[in-house]
């Protein structure tokens, strides 16, 4: 039972999903505590219980009576400095972890990723279980595996009471930092690489969406760590889906076909040309980005529906209405 007298805190309140977390539980009347790194845009947030500014390193020694936490903070990236990405979502999940059980904590909720699932195949209807066998395509995905079996642990050993672990797919909407502009640059400089005529499903969810999610998964759900995908449940084949997109746009999408052979020869190719540069470079293709844009990926989202009481209420066209229109103000401000 949520307790109404002591606030939940959200790491990562800053960013696209832990401010729409925020308002959402706030609008709930549940209150909140922000945490976060950018104090100009924790001042922005509307929460009753206050905010901490910190790092996620700080974290764990912050003192503040809370019933849960929420935890949203990542470094999410299909590429990166392996021990960067480690820290962020390794150790900052850690971190996250002591701070709850150092207050009182009833239990902690933790914002997965479906990345876990990513394989160079089609695969429909993926369950819970269904983690990709062998080694993880990039390091955000074997943090992401690590943080879920750190706080597994965690829980088996009385040091919070309750977990639940979600796994949202593609979040898109108002405020969207990455997905959508990422497409709309892919876009505009070479046009979007399209394989098997698009006919491969994606699934995204609107932003909305995840956080009501969280907010169910504060009572409830299998406290033992229980995990639940989340999306909109309405998967679209991927060239309907950016011909949505950018007739919101006002602009007619350039593809590039190639086919997936091919194009996974040359994204590991580039791979090892950038891990071997000085510095690192993020390479202009990747396995995991093909992962999710050359084959078709769909969750069951029938766990979450049954045990959270999870229903989207938030179309995926309300979500790529939130989106376009982000790109265009941007558009507007010269950005």
């Amino acid at each position: 039972m949520l307790s109404s007298a002591r606030p939940v805190l959200v790491t990562g309140a800053t960013g696209f999903l832990g401010g729409h977390v925020i308002r959402a539980l706030e609008a709930e009347g549940i209150p909140t505590i922000a945490s976060g790194r950018d104090a100009v845009a924790l001042q922005r947030l509307v929460t009753s219980g206050g905010t901490v500014r910190a790092s996620l390193d700080e974290l764990a020694d912050v003192r503040r009576d809370v019933d849960a936490v929420v935890h949203c903070a990542a470094l999410s990236t299909p590429w990166g400095r392996p021990r960067d990405v480690a820290h962020a979502n390794v150790e900052g999940t850690r971190a996250a972890l002591s701070f709850a059980e150092r207050n009182g904590a009833r239990r902690l909720v933790f914002v997965s990723s479906p990345s876990v699932y990513a394989a160079a195949r089609d695969r429909i209807g993926l369950r819970e279980g269904d983690v990709a066998p062998g080694k993880p395509l990039n390091d955000y995905i074997r943090s992401k595996l690590a943080a879920e079996e750190l706080l597994r642990r965690a829980q088996r050993e009385g040091r919070i009471a309750e977990l639940v672990i979600l796994r949202p797919r593609g979040l898109i909407g108002r405020g969207d930092p990455s997905l959508v502009p990422r497409l709309v640059q892919v876009h505009r400089r070479i046009g979007i690489p399209l394989f098997d005529g698009g006919r491969n499903l994606i699934d995204v969810t609107a932003v909305e969406n995840v956080a009501f999610a969280l907010r169910l998964a504060l009572t409830r759900g299998d406290p033992a760590g229980g995990v639940y995908n989340i999306s909109n449940g309405e998967p679209r084949p991927f060239r309907a889906l950016l011909e949505q997109l950018f007739r919101r746009l006002g602009e007619e999408p350039r593809f590039r076909t190639m086919p997936r052979r091919a194009a996974w020869a040359l994204a590991a190719t580039c791979e090892a040309v950038c891990r071997a540069l000085p510095g690192r470079p993020e390479p202009p293709l990747t396995r995991y980005t093909l992962s999710t844009i050359a084959f078709a990926q769909t969750l069951d989202i029938s766990r979450a529906v049954d045990e959270l009481g999870y229903r989207p209420a938030f179309s995926l066209d309300h979500a790529l209405d939130g989106a376009a229109a982000d790109v265009l103000e941007r558009l507007g401000e010269g950005g």
